[in-house]
């Protein structure tokens, strides 16, 4: 057995050094295919022997696959926010407090000024132990197991000298080439698109499956030490310390004596920065020395001994020439404006969103215009602005289109919404191919292919709908331009494949308005075939937790269209599964049929998603906020006091995790 342990443990260093080499050197010193070699031998091991598990062992990198809640965690030392600065005269100012303040010689640290979601890490013994939000300063989430998964996050330290305990902050980063990808496929699904990687990271970093926190390929920047045993009195010698152990600290870092340096940092970096990997919005001054910054000490919000510098977004002058309009998968309308290239952050800008008529209007655009467009955090570029004053009297104004701009249909708006649809769903193509892309993707049926397959079977005329997919032949198939033997039988082996994929992707897959992931395995829940999912009213669907009017009208009005019902019977002769698993209907039952339960806190044996399940699956219905119609509030650690309150004056019972569990034995 002590052979097996140093054969785990000797795997598990080789690893965490070739980890660090790879994310935070950047220097990888073994191929990838030797790296998932070792790591799967590491992995083997563990799941022989199971008895030598280990939280910070390299393998637990990919994340597990059990939800967590997060639970409420008290800050040692509050994480406060930086007090912001926008001009030179401002840095001036804060320096010569500082000066005034300490009345001694200082050093100023200069850092780059991460956009990520703010994080701090407790090591003990040099290993990771806990990972905490900055939530409200006061308090965060602990989101130790989804921190694991991040690469450039050491599990271990490297060296010695570390503190027996200590804190290191910094920021969580989705780079710039992930948040592409991400956005990317979000289009392809006509989701919203996230509008920055801050928000991104921060929606990831929440996730309550490890295992897409892991995919999502996240980074992170350090940048402050606390604790009792620091190795310095330097803030700039502590984190040249932190590199040595492990963590990744930024090489732009910069120790500075006098203002002249202090600006020539920030001029360099406002135009460096549009070459980095990861998204910045500034720089943040730091007081170097620990001790001058206790003697300098805080405001009731904001430490004397730093402040931030926030750059200026990112804005260029470019033509308006014309505005073209887009139709998606479910007829939205959406309008582009197509403007006179300009360079801006580093890259060609021709296009920009318009989002809505709405906002055309606000900006009161005319063809020609003068118009400011920026990025400033954002990937996608906006017209944030016109100048009215360079616009020529005969240029038109830009009126929102009246037609479908592909098959000439008039558009409809519903009542409430800011957006215009094309209502033929049934012969404007754009709609039937985005339908078609929709319904081959990984997430809904997983058919080998995308935009340039459907557009090829689009155009030879061998598909109009999703259920001619399913009378292909790769012989018709082999024969178009392009298209290999191999190819075309990849196409159809995953065609047949896909009959087997359940019933909540189907759902998903038929691409109805509104209905995606989440609410398509909420619906196969509530109604698990098909045809108790056509019958039901609105009343019926709005009593599903998260289901609300629109998405209920939504869903009746797909039933009630003829073409809908055709291709779905269509799709049931090709053997589709339009109910739910005999096992998923096994597990339901009726037990808490009529009732309406609110959850809050955080909970021991099961997640509150996985409790959410049990509801459904035991006939009730999950609410949100509690009522005169609660039938029972689940309640877990940290129960939020306006809620306890609410429950106590309206006699709603509260019952804990095993009151529950006792009602669905």
């Amino acid at each position: 057995m002590d052979q097996i342990k140093h054969q785990i443990d000797t795997l598990r260093e080789e690893l965490n050094k070739h980890n660090y080499d790879y994310y935070v050197l950047s220097a990888p010193t073994i191929s990838d295919f030797e790296f998932d070699k070792k790591l799967k031998e590491l992995t083997d091991l563990e799941t022989q022997y199971p008895e030598y598990f280990d939280p910070n062992s390299p393998s637990q990198r990919v994340g597990s696959d059990i939800n967590k809640s997060f639970k409420q965690v008290p800050h040692k030392y509050p994480m406060l926010s930086l007090g912001n600065t926008y001009t030179e005269a401002e840095i001036t100012d804060f320096y010569n407090r500082v000066k005034k303040g300490l009345n001694d010689d200082f050093d100023i640290v200069c850092e780059l000024k991460y956009d990520g979601t703010s994080i701090s890490l407790t090591y003990i013994n040099g290993q990771l132990t806990q990972a905490v939000t900055r939530g409200d300063g006061v308090q965060g989430d602990d989101v130790t197991a989804n921190v694991r998964t991040i690469r450039s996050i050491p599990l271990r330290l490297h060296g010695a000298g570390y503190p027996a305990e200590f804190e290191i902050r910094g920021e969580i980063l989705m780079p710039w080439s992930v948040f592409d990808d991400i956005n990317k496929e979000r289009a392809e699904q006509e989701e919203a698109l996230f509008a920055n990687p801050r928000n991104a990271g921060s929606g990831t970093l929440k996730q309550q499956d490890p295992k897409i926190v892991a995919s999502r390929k996240l980074d992170s920047y350090l940048y402050y030490l606390l604790g009792e045993d620091l190795p310095t009195d330097g803030h700039y010698e502590n984190l040249i310390k932190a590199k040595e152990w492990g963590f990744k600290i930024s090489d732009a870092t910069k120790k500075c004596k006098t203002l002249d340096e202090i600006f020539a940092y920030i001029h360099y970096w406002d135009k460096e920065r549009k070459n980095l990997p990861v998204a910045t919005d500034g720089i943040v001054l730091k007081v170097n020395s620990l001790t001058q910054q206790k003697n300098l000490g805080f405001t009731s919000k904001f430490p004397r001994w730093a402040i931030a510098f926030k750059f200026q977004a990112e804005q260029a002058v470019t033509t308006l020439e014309s505005v073209s309009y887009q139709v998606g998968r479910t007829g939205a309308i959406t309008p582009v404006a197509n403007l006179r290239p300009v360079k801006l952050s580093g890259t060609t800008v021709k296009r920009a969103s318009l989002y809505n008529e709405d906002y055309i209007n606000s900006l009161d655009l005319h063809i020609n215009d003068q118009v400011y467009v920026e990025k400033g955090g954002e990937i996608i570029p906006k017209i944030t602005g016109v100048d009215v004053a360079q616009r020529n009297i005969f240029d038109a104004k830009v009126e929102f289109i009246k037609d479908c701009p592909e098959c000439g249909t008039p558009l409809v708006k519903d009542e409430g919404e800011a957006i215009y649809y094309c209502p033929n769903d049934v012969s404007c193509p754009p709609q039937i191919k985005g339908r078609i892309e929709h319904f081959l993707t990984r997430k809904a049926m997983n058919i080998a292919g995308g935009t340039e397959t459907v557009e090829h079977l689009y155009n030879a005329g061998y598909i109009r709908n999703i259920a001619d997919l399913y009378t292909l032949k790769w012989q018709d198939v082999s024969r178009l331009e392009r298209w290999a033997e191999k190819s075309a039988k990849n196409l159809i082996d995953s065609i047949h494949a896909s009959v087997s994929v359940p019933y909540e992707r189907v759902l998903f897959a038929l691409g109805i308005r509104y209905v995606g992931e989440t609410v398509a395995k909420k619906l196969a829940l509530a109604f698990p075939d098909i045809d108790l999912l056509q019958a039901a009213t609105i009343e019926d669907l709005t009593q599903v937790d998260e289901i609300g009017d629109r998405i209920a009208q939504s869903i009746v009005k797909y039933f009630s269209n003829p073409n809908n019902l055709e291709v779905i019977n269509k799709l049931r002769t090709f053997g589709l599964r339009f109910e739910l698993s005999e096992s998923i209907i096994a597990q339901r039952t009726e037990k808490l049929k009529g009732l309406s339960i609110v959850i809050s806190g955080t909970f021991e044996k099961y997640s509150r998603d996985e409790y959410k399940s049990m509801i459904e699956q035991n006939g009730g219905k999950n609410s949100g906020s509690i009522s005169s119609k609660t039938s029972y509030v689940l309640a877990g650690d940290n129960m939020g006091p306006a809620k306890l309150e609410k429950a106590k004056s309206l006699g709603i019972p509260i019952i804990n995790e095993d009151d529950f569990l006792k009602m669905l034995e």
